[in-house]
């Protein structure tokens, strides 16, 4: 312990460094104030013993001039002092003393005084090199979040912003974000988009972005469907994230004519077709599991397929939109935001998250906000490009009996092949929804002869499709055959489904006409993306005819 003793009198200091010494402690001595401000920096005192009165620099001038010195660590500085007005001792006070010593002085009062201090001075320093290590590692900390934040800068540098077909907002409830908003465009000049929320929020939860924007933009540069897509991002999530992580995600492509679009639904909150009033025109329910939960062999990829209008919109969002709370804990909810969209036909992305936030008030952010509008306007992406195209005819077919129908998915497969011609892959989204729609007919209408119109009813989804598997697991005969031809003069694509069903009369209750697709299939969808759609007399082969140029 290092005791600064300032008195101009030499007795006195004579005296107090005499006492001070046979309590152990290492004394300095400065006969004004001037000298001992020039002492401090090198002896660096835990305390001073500070005259009042002195020539040159007095105590009252000294005191606030240590307290400079020493701004982060507690100096105490004890007056000592013949005087004992009232007045002087306030001004000591005042001019930063922590304590007085009077004259003469008392060898077990001074010892008292000093231990009493040395242990403040013992807690300040402790404080001090406490904070010092807390600012080094907020430093380190701020240091590797710019780190991080430039990785994650570079890796979604990708988005593609195409303001007259997106809006989006999001506000991260922390320095990280948990949601994730990716597009980019269609290879045929229609647009993906992935609006995706990880468990939690914060850095642990924004980790999986990296490498679900990277399957993300490999998959749409080859114009995969979005349940292709999903696919492939569930098995990277299932190997990376921990069993508690997954990520709620909906992926959307939309056509380039802005009349149809592709969802693969998984785990977000509905999201919704809205018209130009801002007017529910369809809910999109979630139909899958969360990606990252399934193992490949459990994982749905099935997706919906609608048509739209060009002036509908549809509105994503993530569950901190309507599990924002009040101070009375009531949730946003979906409502609200359905009537903040159908208050104006001006109302949109802004409208939503300012009304999130007066609806909360003063309480604070829980959990990301994240929301998105795509608008279904022709897209402005698609420009000719110079594209290579297979020059020899290419065909190729399937037969599938009953067996085969139970325990295959011939519309991947046959996708697979159809995508090995040249100047075809960049068109295979396309051609899975066109497959896929003509076979799913096939076998629900042609060969199991379900009704759609049972989708009418409440929980009707649910009783067609337990319909659906009890009718495939019964059944013994019945064939399709699946074939694809190549055309490489009128760089055209003939796809061929035939049923061994009855067929169908239109106005029939399993009538796979224009009537079905109310219900997300039908001949009205795959007229919007194909060149022609035509059934046979009895209605058991469907032909379509899919043009891979100005399409």
């Amino acid at each position: 312990m290092r005791i600064l003793v300032v008195d101009d009198q030499q007795l006195n200091r004579k005296l107090l460094t005499f006492m001070l010494n046979a309590e152990g402690y290492d004394v300095e001595t400065a006969e004004n104030g001037q000298l001992a401000l020039e002492k401090i920096p090198i002896y660096q005192p835990d305390i001073v013993l500070l005259d009042v009165l002195m020539p040159v620099m007095d105590g009252y001038e000294t005191a606030p001039l240590i307290k400079e010195l020493s701004q982060d660590v507690y100096l105490p500085i004890i007056f000592i002092t013949a005087l004992d007005d009232q007045n002087s001792l306030q001004r000591c006070l005042e001019v930063g003393g922590d304590d007085f010593l009077n004259k003469p002085f008392d060898k077990v009062i001074l010892s008292a005084k000093i231990k009493a201090h040395s242990r403040t001075r013992e807690l300040s320093k402790k404080s001090y090199q406490q904070n010092q290590l807390l600012e080094y590692h907020q430093n380190e900390t701020e240091r590797e979040h710019e780190i991080v934040e430039h990785i994650f800068a570079n890796a979604l540098q990708e988005r593609l912003i195409v303001p007259d077909l997106i809006d989006y907002h999001m506000s991260p409830a922390s320095m990280f974000n948990g949601d994730l908003f990716l597009v980019a465009p269609s290879p045929v000049g229609g647009i993906y988009m992935l609006l995706g929320d990880f468990t939690g929020h914060g850095l642990a939860a924004a980790i999986g972005a990296l490498p679900t924007s990277k399957v993300f933009y490999t998959m749409t540069h080859k114009g995969l469907s979005v349940g292709d897509i999903a696919a492939e991002l569930n098995t990277v999530l299932t190997q990376l994230l921990p069993e508690h992580m997954f990520c709620a995600a909906t992926i959307i492509e939309l056509s380039g004519s802005g009349r149809s679009f592709s969802a693969w639904l998984g785990g977000l909150p509905d999201c919704y077709v809205l018209n130009e009033n801002g007017q529910v025109k369809r809910v999109l329910e979630s139909q899958h599991m969360a990606l990252g939960i399934l193992d490949d062999h459990e994982f749905e990829r099935d997706i919906v397929h609608f048509e739209v209008d060009n002036t509908d919109r549809i509105l994503v969002f993530t569950d901190g939109i309507i599990e924002a709370a009040d101070r009375n804990d009531d949730y946003f909810g979906e409502n609200r935001v359905l009537d903040v969209m159908a208050s104006s036909e001006h109302a949109g992305i802004l409208e939503i998250v300012d009304a999130v936030k007066e609806f909360s008030g003063e309480i604070a952010q829980q959990d990301d906000l994240s929301l998105a509008l795509l608008h279904c306007k022709p897209s402005p992406l698609l420009k000719p490009r110079e594209r290579i195209y297979c020059d020899i005819p290419v065909s190729f077919s399937l037969n599938l009996d009953a067996k085969l129908l139970k325990t295959t998915d011939p519309v991947i497969q046959m996708v697979n092949l159809i995508s090995s011609i040249e100047g075809a892959s960049e068109h295979r989204s396309n051609l899975f929804l066109l497959l896929s729609e003509a076979y799913n007919n096939a076998v629900d209408h042609g060969l199991l002869e379900l009704d759609s119109h049972l989708k009418d009813e409440e929980d009707g989804f649910l009783l067609f499709y337990e319909q659906r598997t009890q009718r495939l697991e019964a059944l013994e005969s019945g064939e399709i055959n699946l074939s694809a031809t190549y055309e490489p003069h009128s760089k055209e694509i003939k796809l061929t489904v035939e049923d061994s069903g009855k067929g169908f009369k239109r106005g029939t209750h399993f009538c796979r006409s224009e009537d079905d697709h109310e219900h997300g299939r039908g001949v009205g969808l795959m007229a919007e993306i194909a060149k022609e759609v035509t059934y046979n007399e009895i209605g058991n082969i469907i032909t379509i005819s899919y043009q891979l140029i100005n399409n």
